[in-house]
């Protein structure tokens, strides 16, 4: 890797950290607006006192401004293990970026900034963080540690996965999803980021999804999309050629002619996904690429909060 590379490589992964703790700190500071509140005013020092612990460690004066008690925390402390998984298959690269958009305006992308958003609050806390990433093939794996070095050579795995793919990647979720829950043998939160393409198989991927419960953990299930082509199917009426990104298949058809029908598959999927995760106790939650990032982080502080 030559100098010039480097230099982008360095510049680009403190980017991301920066975006990533702009996103968090402006949540904080709005928390006193929230279910929240308290959290922020010690947000990495302290966690809330339960009844029956030791008084020992109440912090009297926080108690004497927020009149809630807490008790002081310690760097060795990690209260929650979380393993963040995303689905780097071709389709996850969609929408192409055109020049003047930002590189989290893609589903990938997006995954990206969501996940280093994530790692920003876990290591505030002092939690500790895993990451798979897979494809057509388990691309990167790291256990769950709290490190800032752990820390620091996530967050570039996380940078490498914003080149854009080089060849067609399908997806295969479900063998992967069964080797990734081999892997993770203390009880943890599990998030994973993907956009479900896997249409004709919702058996087998709640399966694999069922295996990640494991072992007590809990999953968290982000479901990516471009809302507005994917969901929406919002394209004007002059003939299209749409592309399969995975695969390379194409059909060419007028959006009109196809738009109503389609809408309502694509509804019928979501509401199936909902339903079966609710019945399988998943937290199924849609994300698309335009929205901001507070319902992953407030997500993510529910789910942990219920993680008993």
């Amino acid at each position: 890797m030559n100098i010039e590379t480097q230099i982008e490589k360095i510049s680009s992964f403190q980017h991301l950290e920066l975006l990533a703790n702009q996103v968090v700190e402006g949540f904080i500071s709005g928390m006193h607006k929230s279910p929240f509140h308290g959290f922020s005013a010690e947000f990495a020092e302290h966690k809330e006192y339960n009844s029956g612990e030791s008084t020992r460690h109440i912090d009297w004066k926080l108690f004497a401004k927020t009149d809630r008690l807490y008790t002081k925390r310690f760097e060795e402390e990690t209260n929650l293990r979380c393993h963040i998984i995303i689905d780097n298959s071709s389709s996850m690269h969609y929408p192409e970026l055109k020049g003047n958009q930002s590189f989290y305006e893609n589903k990938i992308g997006f995954s990206v900034l969501a996940s280093a958003v994530l790692m920003n609050l876990l290591k505030k806390q002092r939690d500790a963080v895993g990451l798979s990433v897979f494809s057509d093939k388990y691309e990167y794996y790291a256990p769950e540690k709290g490190s800032d070095r752990h820390h620091r050579m996530v967050l570039n795995a996380l940078e490498n996965l914003l080149e854009k793919p080089k060849t067609q990647k399908s997806t295969d979720t479900i063998t992967f999803l069964h080797q990734i829950a081999e892997k993770i043998y203390r009880r943890s939160m599990i998030i994973l980021f993907t956009d479900m393409f896997q249409s004709g198989q919702e058996e087998q991927l709640f399966s694999a999804l069922q295996h990640l419960k494991h072992n007590k953990h809990k999953v968290v299930l982000f479901h990516v999309m471009d809302s507005k082509t994917e969901l929406s199917f919002d394209f004007d009426n002059a003939p299209r050629k749409f592309i399969d990104i995975e695969t390379g298949e194409e059909v060419a058809v007028f959006a009109d002619n196809v738009k109503e029908e389609y809408e309502k598959q694509v509804e019928h999927y979501f509401q199936k996904l909902a339903l079966t995760c609710a019945q399988n106790k998943i937290k199924y939650i849609p994300v698309s690429v335009g929205e901001n990032f507070e319902k992953i982080m407030t997500t993510y502080l529910v789910e942990k909060q219920n993680f008993g």
